[in-house]
């Protein structure tokens, strides 16, 4: 992946992740632009990798993956630094207070247009392998 590319991509998944983020619950914090980058950054190397599966298996592991971003970062910036950032320990079936099977659900659905959105930057910067 190109340095333009990578930049591209990470800079509208931060600043993808912080909107949802702000429709979603009113307000965001500077992390989670960085998770956003970073999520959005694995999305498109995993969706030019992995383009032959299904899309529909591709949304899922894009929620994985997401799930298991969010799981890592709010170890760190929650349990760790004691940022309290976010904090699921109210929903059901929720790990440690940092993700919970809801929010993979919602974050599969929102894969399906962040696999549109990496196509797209990808025939943008010639890339023309993705399905």
């Amino acid at each position: 992946m190109k340095r333009q590319e990578m930049l591209t991509v990470f800079l509208l998944g931060g600043f993808g992740y912080g909107l949802c983020e702000i429709v979603w619950r009113g307000y965001t914090h500077p992390t989670m632009f960085l998770l956003g980058g970073v999520c959005l950054v694995c999305l498109y190397a995993g969706n030019k990798r992995y383009c032959l599966l299904p899309f529909a298996l591709r949304c899922v592991c894009g929620g994985i993956v997401i799930t298991s971003l969010e799981l890592v970062t709010g170890s760190i910036v929650n349990i760790l630094l004691g940022m309290n950032v976010w904090d699921y320990s109210d929903m059901p079936l929720n790990l440690y207070g940092q993700v919970c099977p809801q929010f993979l659900l919602a974050w599969i659905l929102l894969c399906v247009p962040a696999l549109f959105l990496c196509k797209k930057i990808a025939l943008i910067f010639g890339n023309t392998f993705m399905k």
